[in-house]
């Protein structure tokens, strides 16, 4: 489903740069073309599953159903819209009975889709270079510029969150930390694919990311290597 969705997208993407497009209009009609994809793959596939969406209404027996797909039809809006950047992805994930069971990170500009199926960290040692830490090339947080000074980190400026996540699964990154903002469907399909592969997952304060909550706002994470987590958490703490 996330590389179908990615298809789409790399489709209209073409469209509107030939067009002449650009801004908001692209981002718009990529979040409706890839949230139109999804919606029709899941209501002919998995009908009676309720649906989390970043671009549709709260599915109004989302909180009692034993099923839910948590999905990002588009992450990186902005990045999408600049047609030269590669840095968006595609999010599908399903919870199942209080856990993540299954996701996918479809990365359609670079070819590359990640899943809990096949999820397998790539690390090099880290012995004799600097921590390297994904961040926002946007907005990054605060407390992680001041965290990166304490560790005498790297930080790696990139756009969408499922992009960041996965660059620790890549072992391009070994970590990244967010905080202030975000929802359920920006981590919920990085955070299935990173615990799959053998990665750190939490809340900033080391406590366990819960999904299908009341509300979908889940406004912090760390994804890590894991020999580095509790280091990691006990920095945060300082640079909080």
């Amino acid at each position: 489903m996330a590389e179908l969705a990615g298809a789409r997208l790399l489709e209209i993407r073409a469209e509107l740069q030939a067009a002449g497009e650009s801004g908001t209009a692209v981002k718009d009609a990529g979040d409706a073309a890839a949230q139109a994809v999804l919606a029709a793959a899941l209501t002919s596939d998995f009908p009676a599953d309720a649906v989390l969406s970043e671009e549709a209404a709260d599915d109004a027996h989302r909180l009692s159903a034993e099923r839910v797909w948590i999905i990002d039809p588009l992450d990186g809006t902005r990045e999408f819209s600049e047609f030269d950047r590669d840095d968006w992805a595609v999010h599908v994930a399903l919870w199942e009975s209080g856990s993540l069971t299954a996701g996918a990170v479809a990365l359609p500009a670079r070819d590359i889709t990640y899943s809990t199926k096949d999820a397998a960290p790539t690390f090099e040692p880290l012995f004799g270079r600097p921590l390297r830490l994904a961040v926002s090339r946007s907005r990054p947080p605060e407390f992680v510029t001041e965290l990166a000074d304490r560790l005498g980190a790297e930080l790696v400026p990139m756009g969408s969150a499922g992009v960041k996540a996965m660059s620790v699964v890549s072992g391009q990154c070994d970590a990244y930390l967010h905080g202030g903002g975000q929802d359920e469907w920006d981590s919920a399909a990085p955070v299935a694919v990173a615990a799959a592969a053998g990665l750190f997952t939490s809340r900033l304060d080391g406590s366990d990311l819960v999904y299908n909550g009341e509300s979908p706002w889940l406004p912090d994470l760390v994804v890590a290597r894991p020999e580095i987590a509790e280091m990691l958490l006990a920095a945060v703490v300082g640079a909080t």
